[in-house]
């Protein structure tokens, strides 16, 4: 076993390492940034008002659940352990710097996020039940034609179905139990069960079922996660500026919390940065296109827009509280700087203790509540995934049994022990990344072209406004 870890931590450290994903991601992100002309930045404001205010739907056209809930169920597959556990390591491990590149592969991920969901929509296909399947295996198999384009595919569903299991299963299902029963005299058997049981009820009813409780449920919870971490850094509000300054500065530094300030390197900043930003915001992975395609859109530019609102929730609003609020109280210097949760948790409990020690006692509580609910929504849109990449391997008849198994495995990963399970998420993640983004590099002049086509339109600001004439 020991010789396996090993084996993974070195195909781990060469694929995020500073020759393979980490120039992929990042030099992606920004051929494409340059191609769509900071279309990210410049289209923002009026995608989120797509996202957020004007949310109606048109059922006339083809798709399987609305634009808004779409956007809910990326949100719900993203917004998982990842922005607590997963940002807490990176800054743990990697120093206040690792944020400031969180920042950086947020942004770029961006215009990445955009063109992934853009080109699921367009190549999206019907199944055999009359749902709509797309994403990465879709668009490389119909987008780059030849053997080259199905291998792409082929490659992107194998790793894609198999990642789900740690991603967006193990290690939600293994960090809730640890979490909830450090603080509840609970087992984490029972936990994984009643997690399995939730969870089921929802991955059976498929998307239209999963898009109904995402929609309810993300916008509930990050509103309530964000709201109690602008209470720690308001009651911490003098140390917010030096935390700021020590993002910047020390993502040129590389000064880490293991080893002290001697450090590992920007390297390491740069590397936990990447690697944590992506495990959070899924931007290269192309899992977004996936949710997508399941909306209910004739327009894939304007469901684009809706999707790349995504990346921006998730990393530069949800990310960003939960490392300012670690940063802020000091806790990235201690000893809990490997275990993100731990760090979390005391970060919340000496944070809101800046109010009140009635407040500071509530802290590892909220961190709990808040890891159940962000895991709980993350099993659901992973499930997604997972069963559209099994879907596009063997067809609808693999979908049930994908289900089944997937939700026992919430209760076997509740229950294990997953102390790597980390690393061999961040090899699948990496493995999934590959294909897709050689695609979007591939199919970037389809993503300009569509680009070109929908802003060119004198009226692309009104989701009313009929298109047919611009496609013709």
């Amino acid at each position: 076993m020991d010789q396996l870890l090993e084996m993974a931590g070195i195909v781990s450290d060469i694929i995020w390492g500073p020759f393979v994903l980490i120039p992929l991601l990042l030099g992606v992100g920004v051929f494409l940034t340059i191609r769509l002309r900071l279309l990210q930045l410049l289209r923002l404001p009026h995608a989120l008002w797509l996202a957020l205010v004007r949310r109606k739907e048109d059922s006339s056209v083809e798709g399987d659940i609305s634009h808004y809930q779409a956007l809910s169920t990326a949100l719900a597959a993203t917004v998982g352990v990842g922005n607590i556990a997963g940002a807490a390591l990176a800054i743990g491990v990697g120093g206040p710097g690792a944020l400031f590149w969180m920042w950086v592969i947020g942004i770029f991920g961006m215009a990445t996020k955009y063109s992934e969901a853009l080109l699921g929509v367009k190549y999206r296909r019907t199944d055999a039940k009359g749902e709509q399947s797309g994403g990465p295996m879709y668009y490389l198999k119909y987008g780059i034609k030849g053997g080259f384009g199905t291998f792409l595919g082929v490659a992107f569903a194998v790793f894609g179905a198999i990642a789900a299991f740690g991603i967006g299963n193990g290690t939600q299902a293994n960090t809730v139990a640890q979490q909830v029963s450090s603080v509840t005299p609970l087992q984490p058997w029972v936990i994984g069960l009643v997690l399995m049981i939730l969870s089921g009820g929802v991955i059976l009813g498929g998307i239209k079922s999963i898009g109904r409780v995402a929609s309810g449920l993300v916008p509930i919870m990050i509103i309530g996660y964000v709201g109690i971490c602008l209470l720690v850094l308001i009651a911490n509000w003098q140390a917010l500026l030096p935390a700021f300054q020590l993002v910047f500065t020390d993502a040129f530094t590389g000064t880490s919390a293991v080893g002290g300030f001697a450090g590992a390197g920007v390297m390491l900043a740069i590397q936990m940065g990447f690697a944590r930003g992506i495990f959070s915001n899924e931007s290269g992975l192309g899992t977004g296109g996936i949710a997508a395609a399941a909306a209910k859109t004739k327009e894939p530019v304007r469901q684009a827009m809706v999707s790349m609102t995504q990346t921006f929730i998730d990393t530069i609003i949800v990310v960003s509280m939960t490392c300012l609020v670690i940063i802020v109280t000091g806790v990235w210097r201690g000893d809990e700087a490997e275990d993100g949760s731990l760090l979390t948790s005391q970060a919340m409990t000496e944070g809101l203790g800046a109010i009140s020690p009635g407040f500071g006692a509530a802290g590892a509580y909220i961190v709990a509540a808040s890891v159940a609910v962000f895991a709980f929504s993350t099993l659901l849109g992973w499930a997604y995934y997972g069963e559209r990449c099994v879907e596009f391997l063997g067809g609808r008849k693999l979908v049930l049994p994908y289900r089944l198994v997937f939700i026992v495995i919430i209760f076997i990963g509740s229950v294990a022990s997953l102390d790597s399970v980390w690393l061999f998420s961040d090899i699948a993640n990496g493995l999934m990344a590959l294909p897709n983004l050689v695609g979007l590099l591939l199919l970037s002049p389809v993503v300009v072209a569509e680009s070109k086509r929908f802003f060119g339109h004198p009226n692309w600001r009104d989701p009313d406004a009929v298109m047919d004439d611009v496609r013709s």
